[in-house]
């Protein structure tokens, strides 16, 4: 059988899911660095971040997160968290090292509370001045104008100086670092409206703009306050990985227990799991009986029963009774932890679009100032030298033109669609595969392990006299080969009892033979046993000489005709490529209803006929799990395997398949689809935004308030979109 070699089955989700979780873990300390940055928020931020880092001794890659605000760095071991912060300080960003085995939603809660406070705030005090307007508005001049100016005044700058804070905190970062950011043009903005309201006050000019500046504080806030909820809502796999993750554990040290954190446990600890708990380690189950729910991390919903000798994850939620496990993993080195870091690695990997959306921000982000001084200069000369009207024009073109929705294209949608597609048990290993799987026409099954359990079943037991099961029961159960060990289950299963056979002996490779009621019998291969009807995977039984056959199906993977049926119906040409024999892989393909399909295939003929569908122009998604797979998952556009594969199947793949349904291959090559969709239209969006905004802006046409509205919702639009998938 093809995945007759195989490991022992792990309960480790990202051991199983994931190998290269196993290399992340075995590299030295400090490998993998994960930083905060709560002050980035455009494409600009991710350039300049990732140059920084990019530039430091040491440092092998930097990959930001704009969506999550992140950065992932992979360096050497001798370079420190703090090393890296201090560079991010010089460049004028802020930043914090994230342990993710402590991560949750409080940080992102506390910054959402930050901006809403402000957001009512700069609301409270906007109000105040409208009211204060009334009069202006009325009709009120001279002392009493400038009275109620000079009162909206004392609002609007400790109002604008405390709410805009967000911008400025970012603004002066950036300036220290001796650049600007996109910040710049808002804080710019908001500046320049407080100080030629102020000018108009102390000059008793008719028009000051101080509701104005507070409403546009206002609406930023808000837009910014919006976007934030959105990323909220996209939460990414890794986010919620991570929040499994348990802060602290009871330790069983000489009978008494201990809650210590989990940073403090070390293999071989003993650890009390209690009933409704979540698995906080790592480890092997020495007492107790229960059932464990993996449906967070394997998308299996029914409950396993668990009892000792039992591998546990962590993050797995212990449901009935307690248990007590011994370590063997924990803190940064548990298959939760690493399978976050993949997730989170993948995540921020750069793909087409995300390069092709720095570029252009990189390009478009210095001619914002130009752009908005040149526009000052000609309304100053077509208007007669009006100052209130040219800076009006300046700012709502510093407003319009931020570019902040670009940034938010790509990786609003990316982490969307891998949040979503680990909630259905995909879990995506390599940043570029959603694009890659997005392109994909072609799919190519393997048979067993994949299509199937790889697990044989007998079908045919009601179809022997009763004697015949007894005597295969006895000697079935004297064998270590699987079919005679799914044999031996089944009958037992059905309560047959064993026949009294003496002179037991295995032939290695051939089967089991004895004595039962003074003749020979056998169990085995068809030619040993002398059958001559071998036409299907089977146990062959001789009673003398009557040769009987007991035959076995494999039991088909939940999902499998889901799946094949959902990618036909998008279009999709299904193959079945298998190394089985022909009557078997020719079976499995007429109840799938697949029509191409090839049998005996060695490992080479599966990635030459890999290779010879992309020479034709298709793109292939290759699904396999068995050593003999490697070469065709690794030779495919893109491949999936299993969580049961070989290491080497889960290795050469780009995705893992985290439950035993196979149905969510289907979903995953469909939201692929709608994911780039999604990307294109957000390019196009932000495209005709600025398309549309900046003429109107540079034509004084828009109000700083207007352009503040547009900004805001061109941002809040584009993180909608990718909230869309489905």
């Amino acid at each position: 059988m093809e995945a007759a070699l195989r490991q022992t089955p792990s309960a480790c989700p990202a051991c199983a899911a994931a190998p290269a979780a196993a290399e992340a873990a075995a590299m030295p300390k400090g490998a993998r660095l994960l930083l905060s940055l709560p002050t980035i928020h455009c494409a600009g931020c991710i350039g300049t971040v990732e140059r920084a880092l990019s530039q430091a001794e040491g440092v092998r890659s930097a990959r930001v997160n704009l969506t999550l605000k992140r950065v992932s760095v992979d360096a050497e071991p001798e370079v420190t968290a703090a090393a890296l912060i201090e560079r991010l300080r010089r460049a004028g960003y802020e930043a914090h090292e994230l342990d993710p085995g402590v991560l949750s939603m409080t940080e992102t809660d506390r910054q959402g509370r930050d901006l809403l406070m402000r957001v009512g705030v700069a609301g409270f005090a906007m109000m105040n001045i409208m009211i204060l307007s009334v009069a202006v508005w009325a009709g009120a001049s001279d002392a009493t104008r400038d009275m109620f100016h000079l009162i909206s005044a004392l609002i609007a700058i400790p109002t604008v100086a405390f709410a805009g804070q967000p911008f400025f905190r970012s603004v002066l970062g950036a300036l220290r670092a001796g650049r600007l950011n996109m910040d710049g043009p808002i804080a710019l903005a908001l500046v320049l409206t407080v100080a030629i309201s102020l000018y108009e006050t102390l000059k008793s000019g008719e028009h000051a703009y101080f509701e104005a500046v507070l409403m546009l504080t206002f609406f930023l806030l808000i837009g910014r306050y919006l976007d934030h909820r959105a990323r909220a809502l996209a939460r990414s796999a890794a986010q919620e990985l991570a929040a499994l993750e348990v802060p602290r554990a009871i330790r069983l040290s000489d009978g008494a227990e201990q809650t210590v954190p989990v940073s403090q446990l070390s293999v071989g600890d003993l650890v009390l799991v209690r009933p409704g708990g979540r698995v906080p380690v790592d480890g092997v189950v020495t007492a107790g009986r229960s059932e464990v729910d993996r449906s967070l991390l394997t998308g299996e919903t029914l409950p396993v029963v668990t009892a000792e000798g039992a591998q546990l994850s962590a993050g797995e939620v212990n449901l009935t009774g307690p248990l007590t496990v011994r370590v063997t993993a924990a803190g940064r080195d548990s298959s939760l932890h690493r399978m976050a870091d993949l997730v989170a690695a993948a995540e921020s990997a750069r793909t087409r679009y995300t390069t092709l959306a720095d570029r252009a921000a990189r390009a478009y982000a210095p001619t914002i100032p130009l752009l908005s001084l040149g526009a000052f200069f000609v309304w100053m000369w077509f208007s007669g030298g009006d100052l209130r009207l040219s800076v009006n024009v300046a700012i709502a073109t510093l407003i319009i033109t931020c570019p902040c929705a670009l940034g938010l294209a790509v990786p609003a949608v990316v982490t969307a669609a891998s949040g979503r597609l680990f909630r259905k048990g995909l879990l995506i290993k390599d940043g570029t595969a959603l694009e890659r799987l997005a392109e994909v026409d072609t799919v190519v099954f393997d048979k067993t392990g994949t299509l199937t359990m790889g697990a044989p079943v007998p079908d045919n037991l009601d179809a022997h006299p009763e004697q015949a099961p007894s005597v295969a029961l006895a000697l079935a159960g004297a064998s270590s080969h699987p079919l005679a060990r799914a044999l031996a289950e089944a009958l037992q299963a059905r309560g047959v009892r064993p026949a009294e056979i003496s002179d037991l002996r295995e032939a290695p490779g051939y089967g089991v033979q004895g004595t039962w009621q003074g003749q020979p019998v056998k169990l085995g291969r068809a030619g040993w046993v002398g059958a001559t009807h071998a036409a299907t995977t089977g146990a062959y039984l001789s009673l003398g000489e009557e040769t009987r056959s007991f035959t076995f199906t494999d039991a088909l993977r939940p999902g499998a005709e889901q799946v094949v049926q959902a990618l036909r119906a998008q279009g999709k040409a299904v193959w079945l490529i298998s190394g089985d024999v022909t009557a078997a892989v020719g079976a499995m393909a007429r109840r799938l209803g697949i029509e191409n399909w090839q049998a005996n295939a060695l490992p080479e003929e599966k990635a030459t006929r890999i290779a010879a569908l992309q020479d034709q122009g298709h793109r292939v998604l290759m699904v396999g799990d068995g050593l003999n797979d490697t070469v065709a998952l690794s030779a495919a556009h893109v491949s999936i395997s299993p969580a049961s594969a070989l290491d080497a199947a889960r290795a050469a793949s780009d995705m893992v398949l985290l439950g035993r349904d196979i149905a969510p291959i289907a979903d995953a090559v469909r939201m692929a689809r709608v994911s780039t969709r999604r990307i294109r239209q957000n390019f196009w969006q932000s495209g005709l935004y600025n398309a549309v905004f900046v003429p109107v802006a540079l034509l004084g046409l828009c109000t700083p308030l207007w352009a503040a509205l547009a900004m805001s919702l061109s941002s809040v639009s584009v993180s909608l979109n990718a909230l869309r998938l489905r």
